[in-house]
């Protein structure tokens, strides 16, 4: 899963980053300080393959992960090539999803490009751009499969949903928010599309205003437009999650109690990637390796066992298969497992379920 992480110049997007990946993205106060896209990969936290690898002990504890872009500042006019517009709403379209970084404090010693603090502005201006930059793509769409269609009708239908999404971008909506049959989405997801990628907000609030986000004017604005946009909020403190960074696992749990929260940003935010995109994590263990592998809700057996290796789909046979809390309460042993008859047998058409603790049997 890769995430990009946009928003304006000087919102907190390298902080952000920096902090959740460690990875040391350069942070100063002036726009477009990151000229390349900066990319972190990072371990999804998953108390289950803790406890798997307590119970067997292994050579090796591989977790899922995900990989941030940190995506320099898109300014006004980015879509036709203002500021560094053009190669970073590219890096853009490789990534799953959008983590759009939105300043929500006021601080006289930091520049914003606008020359004030106005989430909604701020969302608007990002938003307005990612339409137009489509926009110019659904134009060369329509323009293909029109030339195409002389050859083939199928085309001729594909003109004419992407003639409506192109009504419906020119009056600033997203392609999220096009209302249409599940035939229709299917069409308009063959074009990489920006404004059809999944959002999620990142409030970035300052440590004050953050420790009383549900009472703070601008972080209200930022999930009045998620309700319009049908995006994710998440309210964080770029410069706390810097600090946490750097702390020890029983420091921080002090420190988020301190605060009033349970969980990280980084933490909260990988919750919410997986809910908005629809993943699960499965699981295999053993004495060689204990491992957390991410696939998309509703993904079937032998799918899911070609994520570890092609071989396994193709010589699938069964997927034995025990839930994680099952095999918790028989203190992790299998052999214990399916004596009470928990561990189960399943074949192809078997839909994975988050926690499914899984050994694939395969022939080729």
């Amino acid at each position: 899963m890769k995430l990009g992480i946009v928003g304006l110049p000087n919102v907190g997007k390298s902080t952000l980053f920096n902090a959740i990946t460690n990875a040391g993205a350069e942070s100063a106060n002036y726009p477009f300080c990151t000229i390349d896209p900066n990319v972190g990969m990072v371990t999804v936290p998953d108390t289950r393959l803790d406890k798997l690898a307590e119970i067997y002990q292994p050579k090796k504890k591989t977790p899922a992960v995900i990989e941030f872009v940190d995506i320099a500042g898109l300014v006004k006019g980015a879509s036709k090539g203002e500021g560094l517009g053009n190669k970073f709403l590219a890096n853009i379209r490789e990534t799953d999803a959008i983590v759009h970084v939105v300043r929500c404090f006021d601080n006289d010693n930091i520049i914003h490009v606008e020359g004030s603090c106005d989430p909604a502005r701020d969302i608007a201006i990002i938003d307005l751009e990612l339409v137009m930059a489509d926009l110019e793509m659904v134009e060369r769409r329509i323009d293909k499969d029109t030339k195409a269609g002389k050859g083939d009708k199928k085309f001729l239908h594909s003109a004419e949903v992407f003639k409506g999404l192109r009504d419906w971008l020119n009056e600033g909506k997203s392609a999220r928010s096009y209302p249409c049959d599940e035939e229709t989405r299917e069409i308009l997801h063959t074009a990489d599309l920006l404004t059809l990628k999944p959002v999620i907000f990142a409030a970035n609030m300052d440590e004050e205003g953050f420790k009383h986000h549900d009472g703070n004017p601008y972080y209200q604005a930022v999930v009045q437009a998620a309700q319009t946009e049908e995006a994710q909020v998440i309210p964080i403190c770029a410069n706390v999650e810097a600090d946490i960074a750097a702390m020890d696992p029983e420091d921080r749990a002090l420190f988020l109690a301190d605060l009033g929260v349970e969980q990280s940003g980084l933490d909260r935010l990988i919750q919410a990637s997986y809910t908005l995109l629809g993943l699960i994590s499965y699981l295999t263990c053993g004495e060689d390796e204990c491992r957390a592998w991410t696939i998309t809700r509703g993904t079937k057996a032998p799918k899911a066992a070609g994520k570890i290796h092609t071989d396994f789909e193709r010589g699938f046979i069964r997927a034995e298969v025990v839930s994680f809390a099952d095999l918790e309460a028989c203190g992790g042993s299998m052999t214990a497992a399916k004596e009470k008859g928990l561990v189960r047998s399943e074949g192809k058409e078997y839909v994975m379920q988050d926690g499914d603790v899984v050994l694939f049997r395969f022939n080729v």
